[in-house]
């Protein structure tokens, strides 16, 4: 106390590190033709400024002090201080120099319309007037004090506050000497109840290796981009009637090396890049990839949405890998979480002592199932921050396109929600308004910004005109995953053949409403855990069926209207279900049906890639016509898929029976080829008997002038075209 009767409050808010404005304290001041400058430096027996200016201890305290003609300093000055015996320090005062964010910055902040805000906050090397540093800024209205900490301060809260941007609630603080390759979080101290909170930067670009929670300045990237010619096309494509055939990927489990451990992203450009490119996919999709603290959340409880993992390396060798993917052709889509975050203490939850990225309401902010927390759209900075992510990792990573994951649950406020434990919006109604402007806005300028781009929704209800443009209405997205097929058609091949007939329509009702989204065909990782079975041990029967029940599966896919994804291992039948920790069971490939497998998945691929017929219009009702829906009591399926004169016919047979003379009718006379067929003995199938060529017959057949008569191998698709 009588130390506190001898300072000024605003000095002992300093020493207590509890001073809103520090900068009205610290640094010089001047006055007529003196001028005073004050420092904060604990752990220090002596100092002086420019190395000739001599300053004065505080008594009792760890403030230093000098006073004089304003003419003896020059600005900036530097601090010299005599730490002990042997230990001197040569820095700039982070305090003598002026704000560095620009107004329009703020200002554009604010409105949530700063697309690029990523190269404002967070941390940035930065020069002023000459002097090399680290530029600092997050957002933060409910903080009494903001200072940075790190290792270059002792992760001393006290040494390095921060200037408040006013009404803002922005904080900056430019600090010299800093350099990249350095750890810092910040320090903040809520001003309604002084409780103090550590926290990594939101928009940090790079982060600790788990569990280390720090995040770490990144320098501006020095990485020399070799993709100008896949980026050129990219932009002048006209992706929806392109072929769109994705190899979903989680990189920490995909293959290990012989120690266990993750392979690096220059290791995955070596590995999987040329893998992918064997196999025929057209894009990898890539579980998050941005930072979170917990391996086994796959990534969806992120806590960096600037940094991608440190568990793979650096920021450049992550532009490496997909460079290297877009040099063999080889499109990268970035599985992306705008629906939650976690709840980790160091992360975005209550970040400056109040609910700020999130609702204070548990029931708008808290996701029950997942025990995370929902980000408050309608706020302008909160919006800004999840619209510059999307434009980070397209803009700064080459990205060509987002999956944004759990959009469902983003866009009703009942989501997962029982009796009356959500809030109606302004219209008493349970969509998410902001969600609903949120999406429309981001998908809007994403695709004008970054021409070619996909963003592909994971939605799983029946919200209309998710892939629809937004000034009609629609969310925006490029495409929506067809949840209802992909149940539908999973729980019908979970039937034992002799039932099917009972289950019929679940194959051909998926057509009723394939055409009023742009719909992608997921066989994701969501199928393939928690007891689900792999997508192998999903098929009944002895092994031989449900290698070929599998078989015929993915053939349905390919040739079924709608673009294509399959989650790694289900390629070569992965016998068991998906394990996070470990790698695939490539050993498998050593045995003649999992080879097999993988080799009718590259064929169907290149069967795709080279049809147009399969892919041209697939979300266009004229590209697909049925040949016979009907026929429930054999369990056959037979439609047309085509692309002007080009007519391709597939047709399934789904029981272990063969079917000998069996007679379809058909769109033109001639003869007919098989150009795949998944019972080949290639892919480990019977090869049952067929003609190379079949001739048509002048006899009308379901609706058909004219029709052929075939043998239908048992389990099995077949894939036709006109010989002539």
């Amino acid at each position: 106390m009588i130390l506190e009767n001898k300072l000024s409050d605003d000095l002992v808010k300093i020493i207590e590190a509890r001073h809103h404005d520090p900068f009205s304290v610290l640094g010089a001041h001047s006055k007529d033709d003196k001028t005073t400058v004050t420092i904060f430096l604990p752990d220090t027996q002596k100092a002086s400024l420019n190395n000739s200016l001599i300053l004065q201890r505080i008594e009792g305290t760890d403030l230093f002090q000098w006073t004089g003609k304003s003419s003896e300093l020059e600005i900036p000055y530097t601090v010299d201080r005599q730490i002990n015996s042997e230990l001197t320090s040569h820095d700039y005062d982070p305090y003598c120099f002026q704000p560095q964010l620009s107004e329009y910055d703020l200002h554009l902040f604010a409105e949530g319309k700063h697309w690029h805000a990523y190269r404002v906050f967070g941390a940035h090397t930065h020069n002023v007037d000459g002097v090399e540093g680290v530029l600092f800024a997050t957002w933060a209205p409910s903080a009494e004090r903001i200072s940075i900490i790190g290792d270059f301060n002792q992760w001393d809260g006290r040494r390095h506050p921060m200037r408040s941007r006013g009404d803002t609630g922005v904080w900056e603080l430019f600090i010299p000497g800093l350099t990249a390759g350095d750890l810092y979080k910040f320090e903040i101290k809520n001003r309604d109840d002084g409780s103090l909170h550590s926290k990594k930067d939101p928009y940090g670009q790079q982060c600790e290796l788990r569990p280390g929670t720090a995040s770490i300045v990144t320098a501006p990237t020095q990485y020399e981009w070799q993709d100008g010619d896949w980026m050129s096309t990219r932009n002048q494509a006209d992706w929806l009637h392109l072929p769109h055939s994705v190899y979903e990927v989680h990189l920490g489990s995909w293959k290990r090396n012989e120690a266990g451990e993750f392979l690096n992203y220059i290791e995955m450009a070596d590995q999987l890049v040329p893998y992918v490119k064997e196999l025929g996919f057209t894009h990898i999709e890539l579980l998050p990839i941005t930072e979170h603290p917990l391996d086994i959340s796959w990534g969806y409880q992120t806590t960096g949405y600037f940094a991608p993992t440190s568990r793979f390396g650096s920021p450049d060798q992550l532009r490496y890998f997909i460079d290297k993917c877009h040099q063999n052709n080889i499109g990268i889509i970035l599985d992306w979480v705008p629906g939650h975050f976690p709840k980790d203490a160091h992360g975005l939850a209550r970040f400056d002592g109040s609910a700020l990225y999130e609702h204070a309401d548990p029931r708008q902010g808290e996701h029950q199932d997942w025990g995370t927390l929902i980000f408050n759209y309608g706020r302008n900075e909160v919006f800004n921050f999840l619209l510059s992510s999307a434009f980070y990792w397209l803009g700064e990573f080459h990205i060509d396109g987002l999956r944004v994951d759990a959009v469902a649950s983003m866009l009703y406020l009942d989501y997962s929600r029982e009796g009356d434990n959500w809030i109606p919006n302004k219209h008493g109604g349970r969509e998410n308004l902001e969600v609903i402007e949120f999406l429309q806005h981001m998908n809007s300028v994403l695709h004008q910004e970054f021409p070619g781009s996909l963003i592909t929704a994971e939605e799983s209800t029946s919200y209309p005109m998710v892939s629809r443009p937004a000034h009609m209405g629609g969310l925006g997205f490029s495409m929506k995953w067809n949840m209802g097929w992909m149940h539908d058609i999973l729980e019908y091949m979970k039937q034992d053949a002799i039932h099917r007939r009972y289950h019929h329509d679940s194959l051909t009702f998926g057509l009723l409403y394939a055409f009023t989204e742009n719909f992608v065909l997921p066989f994701s990782h969501d199928e393939v855990v928690h007891g689900k079975g792999s997508m192998l041990n999903k098929m009944p029967g002895d092994e031989w069926q449900r290698f070929a029940n599998l078989r015929l599966l993915y053939t349905l896919m390919f040739t079924y209207p709608g673009k294509k994804l399959l989650f790694m291992g289900s390629e070569f039948a992965q016998g068991n279900e998906w394990n996070c920790e470990q790698s695939l069971d490539w050993y498998t490939l050593d045995y003649p049906l999992h080879k097999g497998m993988k080799t009718l998945v590259s064929d169907l691929n290149k069967l795709y890639t080279e049809t147009p017929a399969l892919y041209r219009h697939e979300f266009d009702p004229h590209g697909f016509e049925w040949l016979d829906c009907n026929d429930r009591e054999h369990s056959i399926l037979s439609f047309i898929r085509k692309d002007g004169e080009q007519r391709v016919i597939s047709i399934f047979n789904f029981t272990p029976v063969p079917r000998e003379n069996y007679r379809i009718g058909v769109p033109e006379k001639g003869n007919y080829k098989a150009i795949f067929n998944s019972d080949s003995e290639y892919y480990g199938g019977s090869n049952f008997e067929n003609k190379p060529l079949v001739q048509t017959e002048e006899t009308p057949w379901s609706d058909r002038a004219y029709s052929i008569v075939m043998n239908l191998p048992p389990l099995s698709g077949i894939v036709l075209q006109k010989a002539d």
